[in-house]
């Protein structure tokens, strides 16, 4: 390819709307174009990157035996009606009628549509384990579409689906599709971490995630400094915090004039924050009120509490649920409350904690000195705190450290969610119907692409590695009107080509300069430059973009086999 053939408009200045560096250097270096909020279009940079992040997943998928197959994007609202996520599945879902009036979906996964396509086809425990992957465009109506790659309306997925007979296959299953995605990223040159993930609306209760590290991605997630535990910081487990043992002293109420926050009733009574206890009020999809109390200086992790209540959402409740309930917003607590009129959830820290401070349900009320075990009220005593930097380990006695993360793939044990909804069953060895065990696997192959540039670039540009550029080598002439140089770089172009180096050539009338900045913003992991001066050297001047070291290699000899080496031991 010749850079004066190349569709790459690039862009001097930094797009208002991009925000994270990935989205500014991939319109900046002509990579992708927007068409809409949340919809854009691949250029020639970011599809040959595309390809290739593809081939690898290919390549990966079926050394594990995994066959690729194409579905349909277009689903019929009949499995999803049956599965029970038609109406569940929430705004996020495009729906669409045909000219009967026929209700359709633009596939926002697959689950449905795999699950329908096997029970016809497998029958017999014999044709078990079997594993599916397709590479397609997938939908989902984002609320607000942002990040450009990291989160769109339409995006490119590889989504892969197993079916087994037994728990004990699918857990083989599962393990060989994480170990395939661990050489995937691996091979794509991204740093990621694998977490334990709550499955979210694809359902199942067994799921990791593989999260490329970057202080700007949307996730946070926690690590042991101890273990290999590591998790969402949505699913994370707390354990719960012990309390210096204190005698009990008798509960009363404390005027709290204006004090609708913990922070501000501790600072009215002088009281450490450890001390109190802070109330959260949340409804869910399923309705019906949920009080959630955790220590003054803890989080409510909603997901937790979503798992806890068996709902799909939760949202904020309004204040009339609240008062509804024999409360007051700002002056919640778990004493005296009517477990008929709503659901209390208590986090296990706070029962161990003695003598503390919590709403009254009166306005400009508290009661002080409460021992949670002796006065509160409660449906439920668990887990529903968000972990953070310091708590320890649920597994040793290390402690959490954080980080944030890009969600690229993730991994789920759907166990028989959906073969039982959806009626898929084969015949075991004694001629039983047995529902298949079923595991769903996907990889954001845009989203990695967009990870891997949040990772790698700097003041100039994006820093590809090379198993994922667009070409491994741009041969940089600096003076194309120079014929002897010119001639030489077209040699060094062919050779590198002829030997299985994906190189370009630019073969432009521009300054040098300009040629530079445009091979440091698209991000070339090698630059090879060809001139008078370098000729009279013999020798080509090379730069290792991840390094930035330069070295000259000499005309004369083996310069393919040596460039093959530089590459080998760059990003």
């Amino acid at each position: 390819m010749l850079v004066s053939k190349l569709y790459a408009p690039t862009l001097r200045e930094v797009p208002a709307e991009a925000v994270l560096e990935s989205h500014k250097l991939m319109l900046r270096a002509g990579y992708i174009r927007k068409i809409a909020g949340g919809l854009y279009t691949y250029l020639p940079l970011a599809w040959k990157s595309i390809k290739k992040i593809e081939r690898i997943i290919r390549e990966e998928m079926d050394a594990i035996d995994s066959q690729e197959i194409m579905m349909p994007i277009v689903q019929p609202s009949e499995i999803w009606k049956e599965s029970g996520r038609w109406d569940v599945y929430g705004a996020e879902m495009f729906r669409v009628r045909d000219r009967h009036g026929r209700e359709f979906c633009l596939g926002p996964t697959h689950e449905e549509m795999i699950t329908t396509l096997v029970k016809n086809e497998l029958h017999s425990y014999r044709q078990l384990p079997t594993s599916l992957y397709q590479i397609q465009s997938k939908f989902r109506d984002e609320k607000r579409p942002r990040f450009g790659l990291m989160r769109s309306r339409e995006f490119i997925m590889k989504d892969a689906y197993t079916f087994d007979a037994d728990e004990a296959g699918l857990d083989e299953s599962y393990q060989k599709m994480y170990d395939a995605y661990a050489r995937i990223f691996d091979r794509c040159g991204l740093n990621y971490r694998p977490v334990e993930a709550d499955p979210g609306a694809i359902g199942g209760n067994g799921s990791h995630e593989f999260m490329g590290i970057a202080a700007s991605g949307e996730a946070g997630i926690v690590y042991c400094d101890t273990c290999d535990y590591a998790a969402d910081v949505e699913k994370a487990e707390c354990e719960a915090l012990p309390s210096q043992e204190e005698a009990p002293r008798e509960l009363h109420t404390i005027g709290t004039p204006g004090c609708n926050t913990i922070e501000a009733v501790c600072e009215y009574l002088h009281a450490p924050i450890e001390k109190s206890v802070k109330a959260v009020a949340l409804t869910s999809d399923k309705g019906g009120l949920i009080l959630c109390f955790v220590r003054g200086d803890h989080e409510v992790n909603e997901i937790k509490v979503t798992n806890a209540v068996g709902a799909n959402e939760v949202m904020m409740a309004s204040d009339e649920q609240i008062r509804a309930a024999g409360t007051v917003p700002g002056f919640m607590g778990p004493i005296g409350l009517d477990l008929n009129k709503c659901t209390i959830l208590i986090d296990a820290t706070v029962m161990n904690m003695h003598n503390v401070c919590c709403g009254a349900n009166e306005v400009d009320t508290h009661y002080v000195d409460a021992e949670p075990c002796r006065d509160f009220v409660y449906t439920k005593v668990l887990d529903i705190r968000t972990a953070h930097e310091g708590d320890q380990c649920p597994h040793c006695k290390g402690h959490l450290k954080e980080a944030r993360g890009i969600e690229v793939g993730q991994v789920f044990k759907l166990y028989t969610k959906y073969s039982e909804a959806l009626h898929a069953t084969f015949l075991d060895p004694e001629g039983k119907e047995k529902p298949f065990y079923m595991g769903s696997y996907g990889i954001g192959v845009g989203r990695t692409l967009a990870a891997v540039i949040e990772q790698y670039h700097d003041a100039n540009g994006a820093i590809m590695p090379k198993n994922i550029a667009p070409y491994e080598v741009i041969v940089l002439p600096v003076n194309v009107k120079d014929e002897e140089s010119f001639a030489k770089a077209e040699e060094i172009y062919q050779a590198l080509n002829a030997q299985g180096i994906d190189a370009i050539l630019d073969d432009r009338d521009e300054r040098a300069g300009v040629k530079f900045k445009d091979a440091d913003l698209i991000g070339y992991p090698v630059r090879v430059v060809v001139g008078p001066k370098t000729l009279q050297r013999g020798a080509m001047e090379v730069k290792v973009r991840y390094t930035g070291e330069m070295c000259d290699l000499p005309l004369d000899g083996d310069y393919v086999s040596a460039l093959k080496d530089i590459l080998s031991k760059t990003l």
